[in-house]
């Protein structure tokens, strides 16, 4: 994750100077957080479009719309496959002073949290999150996260809307958080996958990413929310913001989306600005050709690229089947590239085997001669 001035930050929270700030700040983050609380009040009244303060100004989410859900659950009839979900994780502090990265692996989020879903079948959680400004916020969003969207009413039935309120909810209960204790404020992206039955969701903030091998195709999961992005570009300037000459967001933060860094938000009254915790999904239906998921933090990508990131774990499960080993094989491969990032990856498997090697299927091309040419090709020969 990249901030801009890192390094000055963490000198001026040893400068005695910084308390008159806070005080500033912490009167700011106060209407900061009964704004978002009036938000999620007020959520159930506008569930069905999204549309609170925060949802107005935002680019829409890439939607699941009613035909597409109609479709899913044709498909399913005809799919029979049913993922055998093994999971692993691996995390290095890279090059950097500290680790700000961290991760999760639950196969029943329910149980995990002892709210039992009669008659339903388990939904899983996988997540990375890559702090910056500290570790707070990745902490925190990975101990909360899970257990808001447990608690919601609508779990497991209205899985999208769910997800999508318990970020900002999440985000919300951090700023609070902060109130109590500023030494935690940070910020964090975040990218969570949750299985269920045949369908994964992937939900995400920030430069993390997610890619899905198919037949050993990768297939990207998610957008990277960075100030490059047209998109996001455009969203940003709409509220106010900018990006300045080196690619930051308002000169400070390398991603358009995250949770906490709510001094950078800068909210005000109904003014939302230009960082949001919103998350964006997609929806998939798993099919029997579908082997793995990779999940990474950025620090992966900046040295792989995601079909290259597929080939390497297809050879390495080839190799020994480990999904966990495999994870640590991609981390450690990512170093000898010269990563200078935290690093995290975690894979889920859908298969108990592994994935089987595949020969690429060429093109035959027909080529014929003319007579003409061929009597020419024969007095060549000839000399």
């Amino acid at each position: 994750m990249c901030v801009q001035g890192a390094e000055q930050e963490t000198e001026e929270m040893e400068n005695p100077k910084i308390d008159e700030q806070i005080s500033i700040k912490t009167s700011s983050l106060h209407s900061q957080v009964d704004f978002v609380t009036a938000q999620n009040e007020n959520w159930d009244k506008n569930s069905s479009a999204f549309d609170n303060a925060s949802m107005k100004n935002s680019v829409p989410l890439e939607t699941i719309c009613e035909d597409a859900a109609i479709t899913d659950r044709k498909h399913i009839v005809l799919n029979n496959f049913l993922p055998a979900q093994r999971s692993g994780g691996w995390s290095d502090i890279g090059a950097r002073r500290d680790m700000e990265d961290t991760h999760i692996c639950i196969p029943d989020l329910a149980m995990n949290f002892g709210n039992s879903i009669h008659g339903k079948e388990a939904v899983s959680f996988y997540g990375v999150f890559d702090g910056h400004s500290g570790k707070g916020a990745a902490e925190f969003v990975r101990d909360h996260l899970p257990r808001i969207i447990v608690e919601d009413a609508d779990f497991p039935l209205e899985l999208e809307k769910v997800v999508t309120r318990s970020f900002v909810e999440t985000d919300t209960a951090f700023a609070r958080s902060c109130l109590i204790d500023y030494t935690l404020s940070s910020g964090t992206t975040a990218l969570t996958a949750m299985i269920f039955g045949q369908s994964l969701l992937v939900a995400n903030v920030g430069d993390c990413r997610a890619v899905l091998s198919r037949c050993g195709l990768a297939i990207e999961m998610s957008k990277d929310h960075r100030p490059c992005c047209v998109n996001e570009r455009a969203r940003i300037e709409s509220l106010g913001g900018f990006i300045d000459e080196e690619g930051y967001l308002n000169g400070q933060l390398g991603v358009t989306r995250a949770l906490g860094n709510w001094h950078i938000k800068g909210l005000d009254g109904e003014n939302v600005g230009p960082l949001i915790a919103e998350p964006e999904l997609k929806l998939m239906t798993l099919m029997k050709e579908d082997e793995f998921l990779i999940i990474g933090s950025d620090g992966i990508w900046d040295v792989f690229r995601s079909q290259n990131a597929v080939d390497f774990a297809r050879r390495r499960l080839q190799e020994h089947n480990n999904v966990k080993l495999c994870c640590k094989d991609i981390v450690n491969e990512a170093k000898k590239r010269g990563a200078t990032d935290n690093l995290t990856v975690v894979m889920v498997c859908f298969h108990s085997e592994p994935p089987p090697p595949f020969v690429v299927q060429r093109p035959r091309v027909r080529r014929c001669i003319s007579a003409e040419g061929l009597q020419n090709l024969k007095f060549l020969l000839q000399g």
